[in-house]
């Protein structure tokens, strides 16, 4: 059987920390544990020779044509069917409408459904979030209702799905995400960054979704106790960063109080994981959520909002707050200052918790749902 992927997403650098990790990691997987069929990776210009093929059942064709766009509309199903894959993996709901090919999708989460304050996740107006909300519930219901398989990330977005579209449960699967083994963590990289002890860490876009507010009232509380602490956000710089930035400084920390590390590097991450005195995670509404397991692969204290998939992927591994309670929040921060060994507990479970998340096993049962739709078409 010939699969082919979408793999335009593919690397950190192109499709983001999330989505552009899966792809990378399905891929690089995929070619350790499948000598069997063959695969068509779909990539684009940027990403191209990044992608390495180490099996030769596998083949790279360059479809440079940016997702979301019309483009894509019309040029992928022409190149799908120029490749003769039997069956296509699309890592996001982005499937073409016109697209004759059976295909798996990969929903990662509902956030443009669910949250009821997403208007607010754009910076281009009213009229033109409309549009784009528009184009997003077509392509959504299109990849549900179409896909021969829908895989989930997570029980919780697996449930979403059953209780927004009228599909069976038999045709969603939940197929947790992996997480990266560890990087070497180089003890003089914090120093490079201006990163001075003791500091909370959050790591990850500032979306409204992720409640960064919250994070901020938070901190504040623990800050008149603690004034030495410091808080340190990592992740792309954009418009909802550059407002978060105007609410700090309006709060009145300090300069050098709260620190914006914009577009840090994997061994940047692995360094403030590392130092972090508490890593915190305030998201209302999340498909998966890496960044608490990443965290516990370095050893830090977690705490995370008691939302969405969040305690299914976290377990016992973290500790929990509402994230509709600052104070709460703040009470975590301040424990893991003044009474670190309060973490103890959770923090042992973090040690083994990422353990039962592998990319190996998630590009095992990804491969059981391309052979299931294939077999429905052959």
């Amino acid at each position: 059987m010939k699969i082919g992927i979408d793999a335009r997403f593919y690397g950190p650098r192109v499709g983001g920390g999330g989505l552009g990790r899966y792809v990378a990691e399905l891929v690089t997987h995929l070619q350790q544990i499948d000598k069997v069929n063959d695969y068509v990776l779909f990539l684009r210009k940027e990403n191209f020779h990044e992608c390495v093929i180490t099996n030769g059942k596998f083949t790279k064709r360059m479809v440079d044509v940016p997702w979301y766009s019309l483009a894509e509309q019309r040029v992928i199903p022409q190149e799908v069917a120029q490749s003769r894959a039997h069956v296509m993996h699309f890592p996001h709901w982005n499937v073409p409408l016109m697209l004759r090919k059976p295909f798996v999708v990969t929903i990662h989460d509902l956030i443009l459904l669910d949250d009821p304050m997403s208007a607010r996740a754009t910076t281009r107006g009213a009229f033109v979030h409309a549009v784009k909300y528009a184009g997003f519930r077509l392509a959504i219901d299109n990849a549900v209702h179409r896909s021969k398989h829908i895989i989930a990330v997570s029980e919780y977005t697996r449930r979403r799905i059953l209780e927004r579209f009228r599909v069976s449960p038999h045709k969603v699967t939940a197929i947790h995400n992996g997480i990266m083994k560890p990087l070497a963590v180089d003890p003089q990289r914090l120093q490079a960054l201006g990163i001075h002890t003791p500091y909370v860490l959050y790591v990850g876009n500032a979306y409204p979704h992720k409640n960064l507010g919250l994070l901020l009232a938070a901190f504040h509380m623990a800050f008149v106790r603690h004034p030495e602490l410091r808080l340190v956000l990592a992740g792309r710089r954009d418009a909802f960063v550059e407002q978060l930035e105007a609410e700090a400084k309006s709060a009145g920390f300090p300069p050098g109080t709260v620190t914006f590390i914009n577009a840090p590097s994997d061994e940047d991450i692995a360094a403030l994981y590392a130092g972090t005195s508490l890593f915190v995670y305030p998201s209302r509404l999340e498909g998966f959520g890496m960044p608490p397991l990443e965290a516990m692969t370095y050893g830090a204290p977690v705490a995370v909002s008691r939302a969405a998939s969040l305690p299914e992927v976290c377990a016992h591994a973290a500790r929990y707050f509402d994230p509709d309670n600052a104070t709460e929040l703040a009470g975590l921060i301040l424990d893991a200052v003044d009474r670190p060994e309060s973490y103890a507990e959770s923090q042992r479970a973090g040690i083994r918790r990422p353990t039962d998340f592998s990319w190996r096993t998630t590009a095992e049962q990804t491969l059981n749902t391309y052979l299931t739709a294939g077999i429905r078409r052959l």
